[in-house]
């Protein structure tokens, strides 16, 4: 009893502390959760745990309803109430869980900051299992991290110690995804260390564990595949030799011991020169099988990565539905193949991943990015949340029309035993956690997607900036703030992400980065000694006949993978979807377009547009000065400079190398390139 209670002040004590830091935070350290003034309430709660005296104090600190009103936690078992959901009426929450409850309090004091109805209603999670995946390494650095290092990790060798501010930084943490119903974390790179499974190291990750627990989120690691042989010498890690998975076994009851709720590992193998189980003549499903069974009696899954391709393959984007679909059903129940939303690598735009809805007896997660590794870093305003409605709603048809995405990985379609999405993470150790003001929104969208996959992005671009900018003690005005802030800067964050697909590859063109850091272009990025599916030419397959990938029956018959009537659509240049034309299709350059223009013209007018977008967001922002603070109006305001300057480069290197091929004139009413392509190509982009 006495360690309850310690427990509790201690989270009571960093809930304080948090609060006032928060107070005086004009950075951008709150997000979504910044302070107001409270007014009284009186909460009344019959059950204890640290979860509901978090719950209790969060109504205390930030109530804005009627001032004395009286609110019920109730803890009651209701057959409409799934998993870790609830219900919201005019006495309070009601949930089967306590954690239930957290999300429902959280649900309740949004609706009152953005004046949305707290009428009667039920709240039940999408998915069950809604994670951030982490690429932190042990050293601290992150990798595609654009915020500063780890907030986990920092020192190998001082890797025991751990701060007051650490604790307190974790707990913020906690409280940001637990008020957006983020229920679990992965705290380490998928190109995972073996280290990670030291007892040293997992001493840290019990640590950590304790602070998260009290706001449901549950600790997973990426493990490194031949952990056993680098960390024990044994003299393989063939997942079916029998030394090897009796050392998983006693590694799992190790982790459990510490970590009790731990909630399993997540696996990159034989991908990017990641070993694993094909480099004992095993498949995908031997590899994970051994580790779902060394879990199974601790309630931990598997979380195993399709993203796997190899030099030798003539498509890439076919590589995992060709490696997994003959997996299909020898999974076990408590593996999930976690897959990215396109079939090649988080690009601006891709088609959705055909293995979405083709597997039926395997549980499949989605896989999205929210640091912008192929959108611009933290330097460009792009939000996410338009890319995931779209994928979400995709329709793959297996189970006839209204097949989507969504419905084929939450278990309306399949019933697996475990549901589950994951987004990678874009935090690190910046004080406004994401590098920039606008890449907070995608962190935000991404747990809102999760628990609620019909959400649209205007309502949640919406909430966002209520709950971000809004505060109600400083607006004279508020209809005025909604017409001249809410409206415009919502409309400038729905049209970003097609803004950006624009000026950096439009009409289905992928993967055209500048070396390997992705930011700025690089279509001619092409060096002698790297493999083909490591260079721009490899996707653009520009040639003086033309430019796009000819996935169509006559090229790599990638159109297969997908099922009727997709894969005739997809074929089929007359019916398939322009935003896909080059991705699926190699075409002249003087191919007539749906509005008359020629390929190369309609290329030309497309990175016009992308460019006069974003000058465009310099006008809404600078429109906004008054309604927001200095600080967070010169940061974006920064920002969207370079952002324009990007767009840019992109517009001028790609059309200026493009047209080398085509030999065709840049339209007369497209503005004139600005740069020298022989400058761009030797340009840093990164150092802009």
């Amino acid at each position: 009893m006495e360690i309850v209670l310690e427990k509790k002040l201690v989270i009571t004590i960093l809930i304080l502390l948090s609060g006032l830091l928060n107070l005086y935070a004009e950075n951008g350290h709150s997000l979504w959760l910044r302070n107001q003034i409270p007014k009284q309430v009186e909460v009344i709660c019959s059950k204890q745990s640290e979860t509901l005296s978090i719950a209790v104090q969060e109504l205390k600190q930030n109530w804005q309803g009627n001032p004395g009103a009286e609110v019920t936690l109730s803890i009651k078992f209701n057959k409409e109430i799934k998993g870790d959901g609830y219900i919201l009426d005019s006495s309070g929450v009601q949930a089967n869980t306590d954690i239930g409850i957290l999300y429902g309090v959280y649900d309740l004091l949004r609706r009152q900051r953005i004046e949305q109805p707290t009428k009667e209603l039920i709240s039940n999670p999408s998915y069950e299992i809604r994670l951030l995946n982490h690429w932190d390494n042990l050293d601290g650095t992150i990798e595609r991290g654009y915020a500063g290092k780890s907030i986990f990790w920092r020192d190998e060798n001082e890797i025991l110690t751990i701060t007051e501010q650490d604790k307190i930084l974790w707990q913020e943490y906690a409280r940001a995804n637990a008020s957006i119903g983020i229920n679990g974390t992965v705290l380490n790179n998928v190109n995972s260390s073996p280290k990670m499974l030291e007892i040293k190291t997992l001493q840290k990750v019990k640590a950590i564990a304790e602070v998260l627990r009290p706001y449901g989120i549950k600790t997973y690691l990426s493990v490194n595949f031949s952990s056993p042989a680098v960390l024990s010498g044994l003299k393989t890690s063939d997942p079916l030799d029998s030394d090897v998975i009796k050392w998983w076994k006693n590694k799992v009851k190790e982790i459990y011991t510490l970590i009790p709720d731990f909630g399993g590992f997540l696996v990159k193998a034989n991908s990017e020169g990641q070993p694993g189980p094909q480099d004992f003549g095993r498949t995908h499903a031997d590899g994970a099988n051994m580790m779902a069974d060394a879990l199974k009696p601790f309630g931990g899954i598997v979380m195993w990565r399709a993203f796997v391709y190899s030099p030798k393959e003539k498509d890439r984007a076919m590589q995992a539905y060709s490696e997994f679909m003959p997996l299909e059903g020898k999974f076990r129940e408590n593996v999930i193949i976690q897959v990215k939303n396109g079939p090649v690598d988080f690009q601006p735009r891709e088609p959705f991943n055909p293995l979405f809805g083709a597997m039926k007896k395997t549980a499949v997660m989605p896989e999205l990015q929210i640091t912008q590794e192929y959108l611009g870093h933290s330097k460009h305003l792009v939000f996410l949340s338009t890319m995931w409605e779209e994928f979400l709603n995709s329709d793959t048809y297996h189970q006839g029309k209204g097949s989507t995405v969504a419905r084929c990985t939450d278990g309306s379609i399949y019933p697996h035993k475990y549901t589950a999405i994951a987004g990678v993470s874009n935090i690190g150790l910046d004080s406004n956690w994401c590098g920039h003001t606008f890449a907070q929104s995608n962190w935000y969208a991404f747990g809102r997607l999760a628990w609620n996959n019909n959400l649209t992005s205007e309502d949640i671009a919406a909430e966002w900036i209520k709950l971000t900018f809004s505060n109600k003690s400083s607006i004279s005005d508020f209809n005025d703030w909604q017409e001249h802030f809410l409206l415009p800067v919502k409309k400038m964050m729905i049209e970003s992400r097609e803004a950006a697909v624009d000026y950096m590859m439009p009409l289905g063109l992928h993967h055209i980065f500048a070396g390997d850091h992705h930011y700025g272009p690089g279509p001619w990025y092409a060096p002698p000694n790297l493999r083909p599916d490591w260079t721009p030419p490899y996707y653009h397959r520009a040639d003086k006949n033309g430019i796009g990938f000819d996935r169509t029956q006559s090229g790599s018959n990638a159109v297969s993978q997908y099922h009727e009537p997709l894969s005739s659509q997809f074929n089929n240049v007359n019916t398939c979807p322009e935003e896909y034309l080059l991705w699926f299709h190699h075409l002249s350059w003087d191919y007539k377009m749906n509005n008359g223009r020629i390929l190369w013209d309609e290329l030309c007018f497309r990175y016009e547009n992308g460019l006069n977008k974003v000058r465009g967001f310099q006008k809404v922002w600078d429109k906004v000065k008054n309604y927001v603070d200095e600080q967070t109006f010169t940061e974006v305001q920064s920002k969207l400079r370079s952002q324009c300057r990007a767009a840019q480069m992109w517009k001028d290197g790609c059309l200026l190398y493009f047209q080398q091929f085509s030999q065709m004139p840049i339209p007369y009413d497209i503005e004139r390139p600005v740069y020298d392509l022989d400058k761009l190509e030797k340009m840093d982009f990164t150092k802009d």
